[in-house]
């Protein structure tokens, strides 16, 4: 008998053990980042943004202007994997922007300034021998 009741209730043990394994809540460890983005400038002065995303989240895209009022927006399709946008910033006056990306749960905040440069006079002098 007694070696009948030490496997039976390892037999137990296992079973309660594993219950409760399933029974258990998962655990809200933070979830890796659903989308990058990169944000930079072309030769001809132009802000370009690149992002790569993963499907299943839509993103929504949003410049807006230091008083807040919205020059750009985009929503960004949640079956979209890559995106590629062009801003032509050249009709926009100068001052501070703000360009955010977000998927709900994550933000991305990059401040764009924009700043037309005066035209500096050059001057040579041409001497002849």
């Amino acid at each position: 008998m007694k070696t009948l009741i030490k496997p039976l209730f390892v037999a137990f043990a296992l079973v309660l053990s594993t219950s409760y394994a399933s029974l258990a809540k998962p655990t809200n460890d933070p979830q890796p980042a659903t989308f990058q983005s990169g944000i930079f400038t072309n030769k001809a002065g132009k802000l370009q943004v690149a992002l790569d995303k993963q499907t299943g989240q839509p993103l929504q895209i949003r410049l807006t202007s230091a008083d807040g009022r919205m020059v750009f927006s985009q929503r960004v399709s949640k079956k979209q994997t890559t995106v590629r946008l062009v801003f032509d910033v050249s009709e926009l006056p100068d001052g501070a922007y703000q360009l955010t990306i977000t998927d709900g749960k994550e933000t991305n905040q990059h401040t764009v300034t924009l700043e037309t440069q005066k035209p500096m006079d050059v001057n040579r002098l041409v001497a002849i021998n």
